[in-house]
């Protein structure tokens, strides 16, 4: 399975330097999962720069994924990963559905640099 994190959905969308990185992922929608924090992010970043048109069909190719909801069992998971590993809010929401689905996460997110289950590549 493979979680992408908003950073690496929104370099696919805007066909960035990582773009063909995130690809293989992103792509591959039946190992995809995404958790709905990442919906939010990357609605909230597309609607900003491009418009709600946009943002809502960005929104759909990420519903072709399995998507993860936040329930409180996973905020708790999350909250004691964000303690354990320093991590802001965000990552440690996601990086606990990652963990929780046995998922690689695809990132370019530094945060995330080194931990187990990571796939990240430098912004380019």
């Amino acid at each position: 399975m493979n979680l992408v994190d908003s950073c690496g959905w929104l370099e696919y969308f805007a066909d960035g330097p990582n773009a063909d990185f995130f690809a293989p992922a992103i792509e591959d929608t039946e190992r995809l999962i995404v958790p709905s924090l990442c919906v939010f992010e990357v609605f909230k970043r597309v609607m900003q720069q491009r418009g709600e048109g946009d943002a809502l069909r960005a929104a759909a190719l990420m519903r072709q994924g399995q998507r993860v909801d936040l329930t409180d069992t996973q905020a708790i998971g999350a909250a004691r990963l964000s303690v354990e590993l320093r991590l802001p809010l965000a990552d440690s929401i996601i990086f606990h559905a990652a963990r929780q689905q046995s998922a690689t996460l695809w990132t370019q997110d530094a945060h995330f640099e080194g931990l187990p289950g990571v796939n990240y590549v430098r912004k380019g």
